[in-house]
């Protein structure tokens, strides 16, 4: 009989009132975090990892240097639907971290929690700082989030039912997550040796869970087609970005800024507990070993705090069901004195992150306190102003130069701003050599007249002849950024000194 039962799928069953209104909750959490979100995003303007996506959306592939085709597919969507929206261009950002509290919720409510633990579970994911960050941009990173807690809460489910089936949808996530992150490839890694660790071992022998391995391999198979075709060039890609990362002290911190941003640090006690309990609970301990093994592994290959931010969703859930259960045996004095202290700090933290995270004021000390303390925010000020400074010395050139003009770019962020911004100015399609731009190569016939962005005086006089300063690249608001404090002039120039081919052969650079 019970065979019976699990084999009816849960959607087709009727829910018990305490059910539905539980899931309201937790959708009544993740909704109003939405609003927030949607009320503030179009605050400010496109970050520059917007502008990459943006411009891979145009020229979609089955994928590119810097992540794999998901986000850039995406928002390919948005872009034809809405056009240049900024509101509605991070909504699928918007949705997926509201999924993502929705889905942490349901965690666990199936690892056995009530209304308390839910909701606990939701705030807490809803008011970490990482989880607050995905929703203001739309980054891989905003997806990937979300694709990994999906495959935890199916492995709960799985683990919970024993229902093999259940690996169908595992390894549909798995394949998504990893069509928009390569480095979840760490967290599959860690999910095969918890199979091996634990008594869950039996699967491998499963047809259904070669089945979810073989719908995965068939998500990922035209990325790694791409791959391949393109010497993967992604990896060569990573392992700069990982030995730049490195030299200049982008890792440093790794306890520290995870532990603070990766999950509020209010609950800190929360996912503590939960990772103790998973280990001890012999059906669920593959969940214990799905978070050490990443979070090792990252911490020796010296990874950044937020590659592992995606292991403390699960840990959370059960750690709130720990807690509530433990304190439902306290007397109600130790109940409201527990739940008051934790509920303050949690609210605190979260406003706290809040406040220099979300563009929540668009002037005043509020707005001076986020940008003096986010410099995602201040990366989003200032790239209309240098589209239209680059559209004026276009327009100020004589015609024979107009004819035979490109305009050159130093970063995806230039790149980025030129091909998607620079459409209302009629500026020409950039040329670039950084990640996915190298390999869309340079116009032909070449220009013979070059507008030069992010490169110095002596940077563009050694690569283009006859250059002089043409403008330049700032923001009217004096925020200091990349682009104002690092690229702040504009050249104008003949052609390179070298031959486009050669020059091209020079430079395949990673950013």
């Amino acid at each position: 009989m019970s065979s019976i039962a699990t084999s009816v799928p849960i959607a087709n069953r009727p829910q018990p009132p305490a059910f539905r209104s539980d899931a309201a909750v937790l959708l009544a959490i993740a909704a109003t975090v939405a609003l927030l979100h949607i009320l503030t995003n179009g605050r400010y303007g496109f970050h520059r990892d917007e502008l990459q996506v943006l411009s891979d959306a145009r020229h979609l592939d089955w994928g590119f240097v810097a992540y794999p085709p998901m986000t850039p597919f995406l928002e390919r969507i948005l872009l034809a639907i809405f056009g240049l929206n900024l509101v509605w261009l991070r909504m699928f950002s918007v949705f997926a971290q509201a999924a993502l509290i929705l889905v942490s919720g349901l965690m666990a409510r199936d690892l056995g929690g009530g209304r308390r633990a839910q909701a606990t579970t939701a705030l807490v994911v809803g008011l970490s700082g990482l989880e607050i960050f995905e929703a203001t941009e739309f980054q891989y990173t905003s997806f990937s989030m979300f694709f990994w807690v999906l495959v935890c809460w199916f492995v709960i489910r799985l683990l919970k039912t024993e229902n093999p089936r259940w690996w169908l949808a595992i390894g549909s996530a798995i394949g998504l997550g990893l069509e928009t992150k390569y480095s979840l490839a760490y967290f599959v890694a860690a999910l095969v040796l918890g199979l091996i660790l634990t008594r869950t071992r039996r699967h491998l022998v499963s047809g259904w869970f070669w089945a979810g391995v073989a719908i995965a391999f068939l998500i990922v198979f035209p990325n790694l087609v791409w791959l391949v075709r393109h010497d993967f060039i992604s990896y060569r890609f990573l392992q700069h970005i990982h030995a730049r990362d490195v030299g200049e002290g982008r890792a440093a911190g790794y306890w520290r800024l995870q532990f603070l941003a990766d999950v509020n640090v209010g609950a800190t006690p929360l996912w503590v507990v939960g990772l103790i309990a998973f280990f001890r609970n012999s059906r669920y301990r593959i969940l214990a070993w799905v978070y050490v093994v990443p979070v090792l592994a990252f911490w020796l290959s010296k990874g950044r705090f937020y590659y592992v931010a995606e292991a403390y969703p699960v840990l959370v859930a059960m750690g709130s069901v720990v807690l509530a259960r433990w304190l439902a045996r306290r007397p109600a004095w130790v109940r409201i004195s527990v739940a008051s202290v934790f509920y303050a700090n949690l609210l605190a933290v979260g406003a706290y992150y809040a406040a220099f995270i979300v563009p929540i004021a668009s002037s005043g000390p509020l707005r001076d306190f986020a940008l003096r303390h986010n410099g995602d925010l201040r990366e989003e000020i200032g790239w209309d102003e240098l589209v239209r400074t680059v559209a004026q010395i276009r327009d100020s050139l004589p015609a024979d130069q107009r004819a035979h003009l490109g305009i050159t770019t130093a970063n995806y962020g230039e790149y980025g701003a030129i091909e998607i911004l620079g459409r209302a100015y009629g500026l020409p399609q950039p040329i670039g050599t950084n990640n996915s731009e190298w390999l869309r190569g340079y116009p032909q016939p070449p220009p013979t007249t070059l507008i030069v962005l992010g490169l110095t005086e002596r940077q563009a006089n050694a690569i283009f002849t006859g250059c002089r300063w043409a403008g330049h690249n700032g923001n009217s608001e004096g925020i200091r950024n990349e682009e104002s404090q690092y690229h702040p002039d504009i050249f104008a120039c003949g052609p390179p000194r070298k031959p486009w081919a050669e020059l091209w052969k020079e430079h395949k650079d990673f950013g």
